[in-house]
């Protein structure tokens, strides 16, 4: 299988500092280019981009999935074990306050995998999950 192509994702902040503090600094995200209004990150291989719209940032709803609120709009990543192993330890060691807490969801089942929700400073949703068998992404 070849690697996929790098994905591009836009979404409003309100606070270019608190979007370079969370996503350069928390967590480890290289800079890219950047404007008064943007900033760009590389996020694991993928262009994210900040764009300063405080008018456009809101909460998400939720939906339940497996006994969790859900945050309807998030983006992620799909970690290897270790890593996300990791970063769960380093985002708790740093405080962070969860949306839904590091743990294992679908227990038992195809689509069984480790899940964290967290939100930027500006209120964007992330999911970081992790599969034990990566080969189980899209098990039905």
């Amino acid at each position: 299988m070849s690697t996929p192509p790098p994905f591009h994702l836009a979404f409003p902040v309100t606070s270019l500092a608190s979007a370079r503090a969370f996503y350069g600094g928390l967590l480890g995200c290289p800079e890219g280019r950047s404007s008064e209004d943007w900033v760009d990150f590389d996020f694991h291989g993928h262009q994210i981009v900040a764009h300063l719209a405080p008018e456009q940032a809101r909460p998400a709803s939720a939906h339940d999935v497996d006994g969790d609120a859900v945050p309807v709009r998030h983006f992620g990543l799909v970690l290897p074990m270790p890593e996300w192993e990791a970063l769960a330890a380093r985002l708790r060691s740093a405080g962070t306050r969860f949306v839904i807490e590091p743990h294992v969801r679908f227990q038992g089942q195809p689509g069984e995998q480790a899940t964290m929700f967290l939100l930027d400073p500006c209120g964007n949703a992330l999911e970081f999950k992790a599969f034990a068998d990566p080969a189980r992404l899209f098990a039905k």
